[in-house]
């Protein structure tokens, strides 16, 4: 299980966006949000650059906190 951090969540919508975003990448699974610790954890069943998750949480239009 993988862990990061997600700058500019606030609401329960927030966390369907960074939920179907984060479900959205191929080689990504089991994608909970804890919107009160700011992350997200999920399950890389294959190697995923981390760009490209950087990527679809900007879309979903917030920022990963390295």
């Amino acid at each position: 299980m993988m862990t990061i951090k997600i700058k500019g969540m606030s609401c329960q919508h927030c966390v369907m966006a960074v939920t179907k975003a984060l479900g959205g990448i191929e080689g990504i699974t089991d994608v909970h949000v804890d919107l009160q610790k700011g992350e997200a954890s999920f399950t890389e069943v294959k190697a995923v650059d981390r760009a490209l998750i950087r990527e679809r949480i900007a879309k979903a239009g917030f920022t990963l906190v390295d």
